[in-house]
């Protein structure tokens, strides 16, 4: 098996906002033009306020959520309260800098909320940048196009739902490794808040913004 025939796509999309952070994520796993799921968890909580996406190889994702969530209930062990948004992400960071001569296949959207919202993206062998707005994976040239027209800064999570769970439709209609669903989660004040697939069909279809 070739490096092509192990290429895996899916489309991610992160944002900031006002109150929070949103994440958006298909569901399809592919292996070449091979589905191998269309039930792929491509979205991960490290912790209450804290969530990640993967874009990649899903032995890898799954490898560094483990990691990540074991990481940060240590911390709150030791220091008793939980890790912030960016010590999360330098930890993430250094974590998969120490494999860079057999790298993590993935690309990671690390955010959430503490003393303000911030999302960060990682690159396989850790190389950070934090966004307002974030899309990985092979569906990603098709949201950007959408984000930078759309998207707003200082929007609350209520209106920026619609944006994230529409920028990863779009990308399902013109990329065929992504599909088969969407995930969608929002963390405020109030927690993290998952949404069922009635409700993100409602979001999809409300015409009010």
């Amino acid at each position: 098996m070739n490096a092509d025939d192990v290429k895996k796509g899916t489309t991610t999309v992160g944002l900031t906002c006002s109150d929070g952070v949103v994440f958006a994520t298909d569901r399809r796993a592919s292996m070449g033009y091979f589905i191998a799921s269309k039930e792929a968890k491509k979205m991960f909580l490290i912790d209450d306020h804290i969530a990640i996406t993967v874009a990649g190889m899903v032995a890898d994702a799954q490898a560094l959520a483990r990691i990540m969530k074991a990481e940060a209930q240590l911390y709150k062990l030791q220091k008793g309260k939980p890790i912030n948004v960016e010590a999360a992400c330098s930890l993430m960071s250094n974590i998969m800098h120490q494999y860079k001569w057999y790298p993590f296949l993935v690309q990671i959207i690390i955010g959430g909320l503490d003393e303000k919202p911030r999302i960060f993206t990682l690159d396989a062998v850790g190389g950070v940048t934090e966004e307002r707005f974030v899309s990985t994976g092979s569906g990603s040239p098709m949201v950007y196009g959408l984000l930078e027209e759309a998207f707003k800064e200082g929007k609350p999570v209520k209106e920026n739902l619609k944006l994230a769970v529409k920028c990863v439709a779009t990308a399902m209609k013109r990329d065929c490794a992504s599909g088969d669903g969407i995930d969608l989660i929002s963390i405020t004040k109030q927690g993290p808040k998952q949404y069922s697939d009635d409700e993100i069909k409602k979001i999809l279809e409300d015409k009010s913004h």
